[in-house]
């Protein structure tokens, strides 16, 4: 029997389809996209087609064409290049081909799906008739049996759809960045989405930081019934008016008019209401609800959902629609009504309509097969388990009959006065027997008769201040993109991750605050590409890309038109500011003299942070001198600080030029410096002296441990650190979350007779973030790595430095006589050993306290 090849993206995916699939299917994996557009790392050029013809005399145009790997001016040519390492697999590839009747393309259903589909077609080539497009929601055998019943080809509009869209993103990366640096900062970047979501973080940076709170008043009171039946009230109205006292004198004067009424009960209004059942996940609220429940990034709760999906428990992850199968829908009624009951049956099956934005018709995200509670963990975590039960939990109570309960408001008149309490009781549980909703609930409300009185008990005024809007966290960013329609469920994950890996936002306690050069590229991108990032635009381009796919625009128009506008503006930005171009990030000179050369040091900002440089760096170079001194930011400490927001907010100083609120930094104990949040634009600036509670690695001196040089302090992209003025040595110890500096690195230790099992290497002993561990002596060539056998250290103890030479004493074996080995805790920051069986951890683990091994034997 003629044998077929059925490709996959990953090869946990194709471990999944082969057990469904007979011996006449070979099935493998590419491991995600084959060739891409060039990179900085691309080595074979596949120019099977539409490759770019570069002439022998170029100029900077043709240069940066050729970079970009696409021609705008010569109809979108494209340049493909083998991505770096994917060769062996496309000559593997390539030769099976040649041995197959068929070849299924089956990578995933969305755009990025279909894209890989076809450049796979493109690299391997060969006889085309051979070639069939498989796509299945789920990786289940019935679902893939059914998926190659109904073969197809590859649906080339959605393949230009993302080529379009790649085209657009590789056009603003490429050509706006060489701006950036030459007007703003060296390493800056935009993205045709990244940037608008940068602006709306930056944006809400910009009202948190000029919002000023105001104080105003809540007056509740504690009443009882003559049942002595009591309840907190709160005072709502005066006159009909809605009651605001924003001084205590208010509060007060309102207390001693209500000691002296009567409380009468006004209203007593009971309700039965109905609260439906929440829609299954689609790809953002599943993001969003991981983040607020499991405490997961959107980055983590994809890679998490992705692993379910390859290995058959999920739907497939990228989705916009709440569709559910028929057959999904029948099983989950069943399972319902089996395990819960009729009463949590409804008559006829929950309907979800679809989002005003959304483009795809698969399914829901939903469990493959509704009977699985527990999943495999053997090659998946304890957090993939909890996402799963989230996903499980939801579709099952996607599919419950509603919530219901009692809302009971009551209206008490005190005089002139208006006092009301809001309540909710439960009557019947539905679909929150399974998802909790406890918001505003009670179990208990007096039942008070209309026209009684209530006495007094006491008086609980509360302070309060006004707040500004809250700052953005994962979960409610990626909402805010989805209801701007900027992005697809695809997308939101790189979008999160992109704008911190760029230095442009950053997340603390998941919450996002924008960093100085964000807010500076958000101001500079509004101004000269003010379409670019204005989020109508960009919700448009969406629905372009959407109509592309559906075959209902030309692609080329769509970027001809983009492309276009774009060059127009471009060319206006890189005018002078006087000319009307982008205004370039100025150094904001200070009175601060320089302690090398006594010159005046001004402002800088870059991609690091803000820090202030020696004016003395622009003079010759053999008088230049290149004195920086690193700025560590006061709102920074604040985000570190619980419950210090809100009274920096009240504290904060503003600038004289402007009044824009102003940034505060510590360049030592004794000096902070006050910058206008409006810098560069703004020269506005203050230097404050005093003695002050700076961090401590401020003030501390320290010496390197490798050449006793003196180390000194810097803030770099990934943090604070300080490094070794020596330039020879350069070493780094760096600054940790909690303010100490990280104890001196090991120095790696060869280990000759430990041979690596991969490769002819032997094994090196380093230390990471994860403690100490075994690497090949070759690495990067050979990345093998594993953790050390306490009966290793032991054995070659002269090797050991006293600083991890206590690892070597602990016992070499459990008390199953397991081999042990050292582990590592993330929180404590402290080794441990630990055991293995048959590859699993066991439960018997060994601690170091008080100078002594402790065994725990569960």
């Amino acid at each position: 029997m003629q044998k077929s090849l059925v490709i996959v993206e990953s090869p946990a995916k194709a471990k999944t389809i082969s057990q469904y699939l007979g011996h006449e299917y070979i099935v493998k994996s590419s491991i995600g996209h084959v060739r891409d557009l060039p990179t900085n790392n691309s080595k074979n050029k596949d120019k099977i087609k539409d490759s770019i013809l570069i002439p022998k005399k170029s100029n900077k145009k043709n240069i940066l064409i050729q970079k970009m790997g696409i021609d705008p001016y010569q109809n979108w040519k494209a340049e493909y290049c083998i991505l770096p390492g994917k060769e062996k697999i496309i000559s593997e590839l390539k030769n099976l081909a040649n041995q197959v009747h068929y070849i299924y393309l089956a990578t995933d259903l969305d755009r990025e799906g279909e894209a890989i589909a076809w450049h796979l077609k493109e690299v391997i080539g060969g006889d085309l008739s051979k070639f069939r497009r498989v796509v299945f929601n789920e990786i289940t055998k019935r679902s893939i049996e059914k998926a190659f019943k109904n073969i197809g080809h590859i649906n080339m509009n959605r393949v230009r759809a993302q080529q379009a869209r790649r085209f657009m993103d590789r056009i603003v990366g490429y050509m706006i960045s060489p701006l950036l640096w030459t007007k703003i900062s060296r390493g800056l970047s935009a993205g045709r989405v990244q940037s608008v979501a940068v602006r709306i973080i930056s944006e809400r940076e910009h009202v948190i930081k000029n919002f000023i709170p105001e104080e105003y008043w809540q007056l509740n009171v504690s009443v009882f019934s003559k049942k002595k039946e009591f309840i907190t009230i709160n005072v709502t109205h005066f006159q009909n008016k809605k009651f605001c006292p924003i001084k205590k004198s208010e509060v007060d004067c309102a207390i001693k008019k209500i000691k002296n009424s009567f409380l009468i009960v006004q209203k007593y209004e009971k309700k039965t209401c109905f609260k439906t059942a929440p829609a299954p996940f689609i790809t953002s609220t599943l993001q969003q609800y991981s983040s607020l429940v499991l405490g997961f990034s959107v980055k983590k709760t994809m890679f998490l959902a992705q692993k379910l999906y390859e290995a058959g428990y999920i739907t497939y992850i990228r989705t916009d629609s709440n569709y559910i199968s028929k057959r999904a829908v029948k099983k989950v009624r069943m399972y319902i009504q089996n395990h819960y009951g009729n009463d949590y049956l409804p008559e006829q099956p929950n309907l979800y309509s679809n989002k005003k934005y959304s483009q795809e018709s698969h399914e829901a995200i939903r469990p493959s097969d509704i009977q699985i509670k527990k999943i495999n963990l053997d090659n998946l975590n304890s957090d993939a388990q909890k996402l799963y039960t989230l996903i499980w939990n939801q579709f099952i109570a996607s599919q419950m009959t509603p919530m219901k309960y009692e809302s009971i408001i009551i209206t008490v008149i005190a005089n002139k006065f208006k006092l009301q309490k809001s309540e909710r009781i439960i009557i019947f549980k539905g679909w929150t027997e399974i998802v909790k909703e406890e918001k505003n609930v009670t179990s208990y409300c007096p039942n008070l008769v209309i026209g009684s009185l209530l006495f007094i008990d006491k008086f609980l005024p509360v302070q309060k201040f006004t707040k500004p809007p809250p700052r953005f966290s994962e979960a409610s960013l990626v909402r805010e993109l989805e209801k701007k329609g900027i992005g697809r469920p695809s997308t939101y994950a790189a979008i999160t991750s992109k704008i911190q890996e760029r230095g442009y936002v950053n997340i603390k306690k998941n919450k996002f605050y924008a960093e100085k050069m964000g807010e500076i590229l958000t101001i500079r991108l509004k101004k000269s590409f003010s379409e670019l990032i204005d989020y109508n635009f960009t919700a448009s381009m969406e629905h372009k890309l959407d109509k592309i796919a559906k075959n209902e625009i030309s692609w080329k128009n769509v970027l001809n038109s983009f492309f276009y506008d774009f060059s127009k503006n471009l060319e206006q930005a890189k005018q002078t500011p006087e000319e009307g171009g982008m205004e370039p990030n100025i150094m904001v000179m200070t009175s601060i003299d320089c302690p090398i050369c006594c010159k005046k040091m001004g402002i800088k900002t870059a991609v690091t942070g803000v820090f202030l440089s020696c004016s003395g760096y622009n003079s010759e170079p053999k008088k230049r001198c290149k004195k920086t001194i690193n700025l560590v930011s006061l709102n920074e400490l604040n985000r570190n600080k619980k419950d210090k927001e809100d009274i920096f907010l009240t504290t904060i100083n503003r600038c004289k030029k402007c009044n824009m609120a102003m940034d505060s930094y510590f360049i030592n104990n004794k000096i902070k410096l006050h910058i206008c949040g409006n810098n560069p634009s703004c020269i506005g600036y203050e230097i404050e002296k005093g003695i002050f509670n700076s961090p401590s690695y401020l003030s501390q001196i320290i010496q390197c441990e490798k050449c006793s040089a003196e180390m000194t302090f810097k803030t770099g992209r990934f943090g604070k650190f300080f490094i070794c003025i020596n330039q020879n040595c350069k070493n780094t110890r760096k600054i940790l979350s909690n303010g100490e500096i990280s104890e001196p690195k090991l120095e790696p230790i060869s280990f000759p007779n430990l041979l690596c099992k991969e490769s002819n290497a032997w094994f090196v002993l380093r230390e990471g973030v994860s403690g100490i561990f075994f690497a090949a002596n070759t690495f990067p060539k050979s990345r093998e790595t594993r953790s050390p056998l306490v009966e290793e250290l032991a054995q070659f103890q002269h090797l050991l430095p006293e600083k991890i030479r206590y690892l070597s004493n602990a016992p070499h074996i459990d008390n199953e006589g397991n081999k042990t080995i050292v582990c590592f805790n993330r929180k404590t920051k402290e080794h441990y050993i630990g055991s293995k069986k048959e590859g699993k951890f066991t439960n018997w683990s060994a601690l170091f306290f008080n100078g002594k091994w402790c065994v725990n034997s569960k």
